[in-house]
């Protein structure tokens, strides 16, 4: 069955989001480990293989810098995958924008943004890098945000805001800023959360737009059963969870952990191999 769904900004996406760190090579492990998923990922075909897994399931929403960084390999997965499957994926791009108050770096936005634009995104959320560079904790404000959302509305996209910091949503909602959705870190170790999870956890209940939750396995420093289940279980209905995955089986684990959470049964899956597994382990 297709994994459920949510609407953003009038638009309908499914409640998990593939993530792009395990195919573009941000392991937040090792630099070996950023190899290695650049390895397997070098071909067009192999992240297509990765999408379609996907795409299987009706997860067809995709999050990543898009027009930041070079990004061929993963456009050409895309490609592949759409033509493949007869499948479109919405691309939500979280671009790294020259924000400084200057006619040269507003020029530069404009041309990140028709970027994301001719790539075909349909979300455009300002990466934290950015945005948090115009936050004023001092009068509760982001400054200049509004440019930047009229900006983006500008070429067709949907604005929301990467927002590492948890202030961002806060923010964002109390001056009624033009966002329709907010990226925020959330997981079960508060792996580079700003403040503790039951803060986060709050932010995100009190949210007045959908929330796209990230590294829910904290970059794999948990196991996908303890940080699914723990980002399902604990956000909204509306909200989602970004999770990306090294193969295809990965995927397959993934989404078959994620709807038991959401439907409160236990998962079916296969084991984890062990040298000599005891009764308490099999459960036979």
């Amino acid at each position: 069955m297709p994994f459920p769904r949510t609407t953003v900004g009038g638009v309908s996406l499914p409640r998990m989001l593939m993530g792009s760190n395990w195919i573009l090579g941000y392991s937040h492990t090792t630099s070996s480990a950023d190899a290695m998923i650049r390895s397997r990922h070098s071909e067009g075909r192999k992240i297509a293989e990765l999408l379609e897994t996907y795409l299987e399931y009706g997860v067809d929403a995709l999050m990543a810098p898009i027009s930041s960084h070079e990004t061929d390999l993963l456009m050409d997965g895309v490609r592949i995958a759409q033509e493949r499957t007869g499948k479109r994926i919405t691309l939500i791009d979280t671009p790294i924008l020259d924000l400084r108050d200057s006619a040269d770096a507003r020029r530069s936005v404009g041309e990140t943004l028709d970027k994301s634009r001719a790539m075909g995104c349909t979300f455009c959320l300002i990466h934290h890098s950015s945005v948090e560079q115009l936050v004023s904790k001092l009068h509760g404000t982001i400054e200049r945000l509004p440019d930047y959302t009229d900006m983006i509305r500008q070429r067709g996209l949907i604005p929301g805001l990467s927002a590492h910091m948890p202030e961002l949503v806060v923010y964002s909602d109390q001056n009624g800023y033009d966002i329709e959705t907010y990226i925020q870190i959330y997981n079960c170790m508060g792996f580079l959360m700003q403040v503790e999870v039951e803060s986060v956890h709050k932010i995100i209940h009190n949210a007045k737009k959908p929330v796209m939750t990230i590294k829910p396995m904290a970059a794999g420093r948990c196991s996908p059963f303890v940080g699914l289940t723990f980002s399902f279980a604990t956000i909204r209905e509306r909200d989602m969870v970004t999770c990306g995955a090294f193969t295809p089986d990965e995927v397959r684990e993934d989404v078959e952990i994620a709807m038991a959470a959401i439907e409160r049964r236990p998962p079916d899956l296969e084991g984890r191999s062990s040298p000599n597994k005891t009764t308490a382990i099999t459960g036979e």
